[in-house]
């Protein structure tokens, strides 16, 4: 199967939505653009004393709203592409939770598996070098993505406070930051947290009542984990099934889901957990559950199995997981879907919770972390599914219209486009 280019599908994605919307044909050729692509060579000096080059991009997609927001990813099979259709998903993402934010994202084509933590080290703070003059706590502000982790944005910050010569409030130039230095509170599980308040909210549209109900998350990583501790410990929900890259357990009676962990730790994967009958991952999607959770990879729901989807809610904790044709499928099923960058926004709400706090130099509490990210996931889901019911359109149709508008609404403010 030939995979759809990732910045041509955001585009299709975005010509969709304006059909639902008000939006003039500028506008809309603008937003087709990112704003600024670079490209960097990031020259590392390995342990061995020989220099490597790698190739670095930082892409901002649209600054309507304020300073630009996304990770960095170190791949092997980094492409320009990629890093472009996240940049611009994270305009999206940023708008329709309402942060002041526009949409950025970063990238090293390397295979960091090959790497020691000092080669590691010194590729960040390289990336940093190459990269400062388009980042800046107004500018642009990175955080941790794909390989990449709380100790690489330590570096990094450390790095950028070094050539600011401690002129800048460098916290606030990098999210997703070590606590010691300047990292919030409630980031290890802002996205599963996040999640969480959207099925709440989902069940109350459906007038569910989640507890005793059951739930299947496929992905077992960090969003899956607790995603799995959150619903059953906090909404009295049955984690039935949960499931890795190896494989799937099932237990109608429900799983621990520190437990599985425990598990999954000992032996590299949750598979043969004891008590748990072993499925595949495309059983765990097709399972009798009142909600399903897709938090591994993209494309999993496909128009190939979408109409064997028996699940009420389906909550897409990752990027993607559903294709544009298995949209329209579950849909007609009734199925109500929580697109992904309304579900998993929880991420890069509390990352700019932890940028206000940066800037602010005041830091809040567990309790007002989780407050604060409770409000700004309810109001943005009922934003979506008020235009979903108003428009009788698609839900993710629903969340690019509100996100746009708020995009659109920026540019003509500033004069940018004048219809």
């Amino acid at each position: 199967m030939v995979k759809e280019d990732p910045f041509e599908m955001a585009i299709k994605q975005l010509e969709r939505a304006a059909q639902f919307m008000d939006i003039s044909e500028e506008a809309l050729e603008w937003l087709k653009k990112p704003m600024r692509i670079v490209e960097v060579s990031v020259p590392v000096e390995m342990d061995d004393g020989s220099v490597k080059v790698f190739t670095g991009f930082r892409v901002q997609h649209n600054w309507a709203r304020g300073p630009t927001k996304g990770g960095i990813r170190w791949h092997p099979e980094e492409t320009l592409s990629t890093v472009k259709a996240l940049a611009t998903w994270m305009t999206w993402k940023c708008a329709v939770v309402d942060i002041p934010y526009g949409g950025g994202k970063g990238g090293i084509i390397v295979n960091p598996k090959e790497l020691s933590t000092r080669e590691k080290e010194r590729l960040a703070r390289s990336y940093i070098r190459a990269v400062y003059d388009v980042i800046g706590p107004y500018t642009d502000i990175p955080a941790p993505d794909v390989y990449t982790n709380p100790q690489i944005m330590g570096w990094m910050m450390d790095e950028y406070e070094s050539i600011a010569r401690r002129k800048n409030p460098a916290f606030g130039v990098i999210t997703g930051k070590p606590l010691s230095i300047g990292g919030s509170l409630g980031r290890g599980d802002a996205t599963a947290k996040g999640a969480s308040y959207t099925v709440r909210e989902a069940a109350k549209a459906l007038g569910m009542d989640l507890k005793g109900k059951t739930i299947a998350i496929q992905g077992y990583g960090n969003a899956g984990y607790y995603m799995a501790k959150i619903m059953s410990e906090e909404y009295g929900m049955k984690v039935v099934a949960v499931s890795d890259s190896r494989g799937g357990i099932y237990n109608p009676d429900g799983l621990n889901a520190d437990e599985v962990l425990k598990w999954k730790k000992e032996h590299g994967s949750v598979k043969d957990f004891p008590g748990a009958t072993n499925i595949t991952n495309e059983e765990l999607l097709e399972l009798e559950v009142d909600v399903l959770a897709p938090a591994a990879i993209e494309e999993v729901i496909t128009k190939d199995n979408a109409d064997r989807i028996k699940a009420k809610i389906v909550a897409e904790v990752a990027n993607g997981p559903v294709t544009p044709e298995a949209d329209e499928i579950l849909r007609e099923k009734g199925i109500l879907q929580i697109p992904d960058f309304l579900c998993n926004a929880g991420g890069v709400t509390v990352s700019y919770f932890e940028w206000v706090q940066n800037i602010n130099g005041y830091y809040w509490t567990l309790e007002e972390v989780y407050e604060r990210l409770d409000k700004k996931m309810t109001k943005a889901f009922w934003d979506v599914y008020n235009t979903h019911k108003e428009k009788n359109i698609h839900m993710r149709d629903a969340a690019y219209v509100v996100a746009v508008q708020r995009v659109y609404q920026a540019m003509l403010d500033r004069g940018w486009v004048k219809k």
